[in-house]
């Protein structure tokens, strides 16, 4: 049986195309940890690697170097929830973007619920949930 509140999951790195795989690793073995089983892990990996994604491509676009993009993850009763964030530019339309816009639709898509912030900081946050099935449906 899952614990009311598992303990959090915090992670920061550079916003460098080199840590979203690794900040996609940590959520997974976290989730994985916590009782999350396919088809919902693998759904869980593929909105953080677009939030992280999005944040190294787009936060610090700008910026002579890049901040870091952070990622906090619990799961509380049968909802796990994560959240991306960095310290950037904030969300703004650009048409120099050299993605194809289908990520954060595809996280909306993915995830039960997506909130979408802006931090102190004036960067950006993402924050999504995912209900979880009962232990033996995961």
């Amino acid at each position: 049986m899952r614990a009311a509140v598992t303990p959090a999951l915090r992670r920061s790195l550079p916003a460098v195309p080199a840590s979203v795989p690794r900040l996609r690793a940590a959520v997974a073995d976290f989730v994985a940890a916590a009782g999350v089983r396919e088809p919902q892990l693998a759904a869980v990996k593929l909105a953080v690697s677009e939030a992280v994604t999005n944040a190294v491509v787009h936060a610090y676009a700008d910026a002579d170097a890049p901040g870091d993009v952070h990622v906090q993850t619990f799961v509380h009763g049968d909802t796990l929830y994560v959240t991306v964030s960095d310290d950037g530019a904030g969300i703004m339309p650009r048409l120099d973007s050299p993605g194809l816009g289908v990520g954060l639709p595809f996280i909306a898509e993915t995830a039960d619920t997506l909130d979408i912030a802006t931090t102190d900081a004036g960067g950006t946050e993402l924050r999504m949930s995912f209900r979880l099935g009962s232990p033996e449906a995961n």
